[in-house]
């Protein structure tokens, strides 16, 4: 089964878009000194326009603002559209009396553009007029004094109108905001309890709301357990068929084992449906094969089956893992539960991968089914998921905690190299992170990060720290050169 077919099957769940705020603006003094002025700065802005509404987002473009009573309305405009960032495009130079009152009454993060028509000027032949058509740069050292002024995050991009090397830095920010919108608006499931003396999995579920506006929606395993027994027999069967398709089925699969991890994945399709859930993280230790350890035992497929469409699933009660799935999940990387496995110092890599949901789009081949008489550390038997992660680069994304209770993101990046790897019903990679892996563990373990954390394909580390930004948490990177960590202003914008 290829990814892509495997997409095909299991449709991903939608959600609120990502909302962008764009507003363009320049000096009114200069229309009547310069008449041709104002419509090429409105060429450049039909530009920008149009790059913006190719994006994965909403564009609430409030137009073009010539002082700063205009700017205030513009800021009115902006402020009702809830915007997940806005973007403020300078033609020209204004001042920065224009472009505080946007930042300060829409109480949104705000990213400053720059972006002159052509790479450089043709001096011989330009007069004031169209010189000042390049002169955005002029007022972005002013904007950026003003916002350290009044508390506000000041963050800029400076190029020209086709600076491919300019959209790259914009887009980063965009996907920043597509994770400030995933976690702002989501609705975090946790079901069960936690596992016994896992301290740093315990998270004070007040911090999730008033640090990223989230919601954390407590389930009981009941709640699940009522969903399962309305499940049909045709229902049962169904998602077995979908699960044949998706997965190659080990002769180690027990065929009862297999139809109720069949009839916990349609309840938790419901279960997820009925809450609105975003995520969920679950535990439930159980006795003596009862029913709420058969449906704990039985997650695995249906978890990574929603993971696979967008709803990341993480076992042993991790909400902060969860949230990091979502924050991959949110910028297209995938991200599936993950921990340390072993070490191999002879081919200089860290082995990690976890039992429970997985996330198939990291997935190098198509995954395995297999079937467990043991699950290690936990109650219950029944079925799970087993793949390599593709080889090429990853990155780890994971949220630590410190002592005051504030949120940081740590993550670093690294390479999934061949190797002989462990068929024991887990995802599993082998890492180089370009370092000894002591040193790595080491490195990573002093950073505030838990035992668990999220595996997502691609190298994102600008991404996560651009996303920590709009957030305003701290962010930390383990790298071989060395260990770096980014402040925001935490609380502002």
């Amino acid at each position: 089964m290829t990814e892509a077919s495997a997409l095909d099957l299991l449709p991903a769940f939608t959600r609120r878009r990502t909302r962008i705020g764009l507003v363009s603006g320049g000096l009114a003094a200069y229309w009547p000194q310069f008449p041709d002025l104002l419509p090429q700065l409105k060429h450049s802005v039909d530009y920008v326009s149009t790059r913006f509404s190719s994006l994965d987002a909403d564009v609430i473009d409030v137009g073009f603002v010539s002082d700063a009573q205009e700017s205030a309305v513009a800021a009115e405009k902006l402020r009702q559209a809830d915007a997940d960032l806005i973007v403020i495009f300078l033609t020209t130079y204004l001042t920065s009396s224009m472009v505080l009152p946007i930042a300060q009454r829409a109480k949104t993060p705000v990213l400053i553009i720059d972006l002159q028509p052509t790479e450089a000027m043709d001096h011989a032949n330009f007069d004031t007029g169209k010189w000042l058509a390049y002169c955005g740069q002029c007022p972005v050292p002013e904007v950026g004094n003003v916002f350290r002024r009044a508390g506000i995050e000041f963050r800029s991009v400076s190029g020209h109108l086709t600076d491919e090397n300019a959209w790259r830095r914009i887009d980063k920010w965009i996907r920043a905001a597509h994770v400030r919108a995933a976690l702002r608006h989501a609705r975090h499931g946790l079901m069960g309890h936690l596992y016994p003396g896992m301290l740093d999995v315990s998270t004070d579920l007040t911090l999730v709301s008033t640090q990223f506006g989230s919601h954390v929606e407590v389930l009981e395993f009941d709640d699940l357990r009522v969903r399962v027994a309305s499940v049909t027999d045709a229902e049962a069967r169904g998602r077995m068929e979908l699960a044949r398709q998706v997965f190659e089925i080990d002769v180690s699969v027990d065929e009862d084992d297999f139809e109720w991890g069949a009839r916990v994945s349609v309840g938790l399709d419901r279960l997820v449906a009925d809450f609105e859930l975003d995520t969920l993280a679950y535990y439930h230790r159980g006795l003596e094969g009862e029913q709420h350890e058969r449906l704990g035992a039985g997650m695995i497929l249906g978890a990574s089956l929603l993971t696979a469409r967008g709803v990341p699933m993480a076992g042993e009660y991790e909400l902060r893992t969860s949230i990091a799935q979502l924050v991959s999940e949110s910028i297209g990387a995938g991200g599936s539960f993950t921990e340390i496995q072993a070490l191999n110092f002879a081919d200089g890599v860290v082995e990690m991968g976890h039992d429970g949901p997985a996330h198939l789009a990291v997935s190098a081949a198509s995954p395995l089914l297999r079937g467990l008489g043991v699950y290690h550390g936990k109650r219950g038997w029944g079925v799970s998921v087993e793949f390599d992660v593709r080889q090429g680069p990853v990155t780890t994304i994971g949220l630590g905690q410190e002592r005051d209770g504030s949120f940081v993101f740590v993550a670093s990046e690294g390479e999934v190299v061949p190797g002989p790897l462990l068929s024991i019903g887990n995802t599993t990679s082998r890492v180089d992170f370009g370092m000894d892996p002591g040193e790595w563990v080491d490195e990573w373990s002093q950073t505030g990060i838990g035992h668990h954390w999220a595996l997502s394909v691609g190298h994102h580390v600008d991404d996560y720290r651009a996303a920590a930004n709009l957030l305003g948490i701290e962010f930390r990177q383990i790298s071989s050169s060395s260990v770096t960590s980014t402040s925001s202003t935490h609380g502002k914008r």
